[in-house]
C-alpha cells in the first residue's frame, strides 16, 4: 500500500473521529492531510521505503491563534491514537515530527524561509526549488476555511515570471560552461575526473531546466529522475541523460557523450525560444542565458549575475 492512501485510510478510521468527538467546535478551522518530507508524499514511495521513517500518520493544520490556544491538547490527542496501523508503525513520524499539528505559517515558513507564501520577486528567488517541491506535495483531506489551501496554492502557481527566466538563464549559462565547453576540454587533457565533475553539473543542471520548463519543481536529487519521468515535454531530454549518465567519461566515450549533451541542448534551447517567444539560430545555451537576461524587468533580478542563484 502506498503511503498516501495509508494516511488517508488512518485519518478516516482514527483521526476524523478523535476530531469530530474532542475537537469538533474548531473542524472549521482545521485542514488535514499528509504534505512534506517522505518519499510517500511525492507518490514516489516503493518496497524499500518502508525500513524508515514510514507508516500511518497525517498532519493536522491550524491558523496561528487557534494553534496557540489548542494546539498542544490536539497534539496529545493525536499521540493518543494507535500507533500500529495495517502493519506499520507511526511511531518514527511523530518523532522525526513529519505528522502530527502544526501551525500553518510556520509549517510553510520551514520550507520558503518568509512565512506561508513568498512576498516578492526576492523572496522567490531565495528558496531552493526542492523545498519548494516539498511544501506542495502530497495530499489535503480536508481543508473548509481554505487558508492552508490558499497557500498551497500560490506556491504551486509556480515562479512569477521574471524569476522564471533568471532561474532557467542560470541553469543554460552553468549548462554551457559544464557540458557545452568544459566537458570536452577536461576529457581532452585526459582530466577524466574533471570531466566526470564537469558532466554530473551538466546532468543536474539540465534535469532542472527540464522542470523549469514544465513548470514543475525539481525534488530532491534523489527523485528527480523519478519525477522527470511524469513530465509532459522534454521526455527524450530525460532518456538521454539517463543513457549518458551510465556511460562511463574516457578515451573511448567522451566524443559519443559530447554530441548527445550537444543534441541535449539543442532540444532545451529550441524549447526555451519556444515557451519564451524568441528566434535564436545559435545552440550555444549561454547565449540563449543572455536573451533572457534581457527579458527580465525586475532591476533587482537583471542585476544579478547570468550563472547566479540561490538554489
Amino acid at each position: 500500500m502506498k503511503g498516501l492512501e495509508l494516511s488517508g485510510l488512518y485519518y478516516e478510521i482514527y483521526g476524523k473521529p478523535m476530531i469530530e468527538e474532542k475537537f469538533s467546535q474548531y473542524k472549521r478551522e482545521m485542514a488535514v492531510g499528509l504534505v512534506g518530507e517522505g518519499s510517500e508524499c511525492f507518490g514516489f514511495d516503493d518496497e524499500y521505503s518502508t525500513d524508515h521513517d514510514f507508516g500511518p500518520g497525517f498532519c493536522i493544520w491550524l491558523p496561528r491563534n487557534l494553534y496557540m490556544s489548542i494546539g498542544e491538547a490536539l497534539q496529545k490527542a493525536y499521540n493518543e491514537l494507535p500507533s500500529s496501523f495495517m502493519g506499520y508503525n507511526s511511531h518514527e513520524k511523530i518523532v522525526q515530527r513529519r505528522v502530527g499539528v502544526f501551525d500553518i505559517e510556520s509549517f510553510y515558513h520551514k520550507y520558503t524561509n518568509c512565512g506561508a507564501f513568498p512576498k516578492n520577486v526576492v523572496e522567490w528567488m531565495k528558496i531552493p526549488e526542492r523545498f519548494l517541491a516539498t511544501a506542495v506535495n502530497g495530499k489535503v483531506f480536508f481543508d473548509e476555511r481554505g487558508e492552508f489551501s490558499r497557500a498551497r496554492e500560490v506556491l504551486k502557481g509556480f515562479y512569477p515570471d521574471d524569476v522564471l527566466r533568471k532561474k532557467l538563464a542560470s541553469r543554460l549559462a552553468n549548462m554551457a560552461q559544464t557540458g557545452q565547453y568544459n566537458y570536452l576540454r577536461c576529457a581532452r587533457r585526459g582530466d577524466f575526473a574533471a570531466a566526470y565533475l564537469c558532466f554530473s553539473e551538466f546532468v543536474k543542471l539540465s534535469l532542472s531546466a527540464v522542470f523549469l520548463l514544465n513548470k514543475e519543481y525539481m525534488p530532491f536529487y534523489k527523485w528527480a529522475f523519478r519525477g522527470a519521468g511524469e513530465l509532459n515535454s522534454l521526455k527524450e531530454v530525460i532518456e538521454l541523460l539517463e543513457e549518458l549518465i551510465l556511460m562511463p567519461d574516457n578515451a573511448d566515450t567522451v566524443f559519443i557523450k559530447f554530441d548527445k549533451i550537444e543534441f541535449i541542448c539543442r532540444l532545451i534551447a529550441k524549447e526555451s525560444a519556444q515557451n519564451f517567444e524568441y528566434k535564436l539560430e545559435d545552440n550555444f545555451l549561454e547565449t540563449h542565458a543572455k536573451v533572457l537576461m534581457s527579458q527580465i524587468k525586475d532591476e533587482r533580478i537583471a542585476a544579478l549575475h547570468i550563472m547566479a542563484d540561490f538554489d
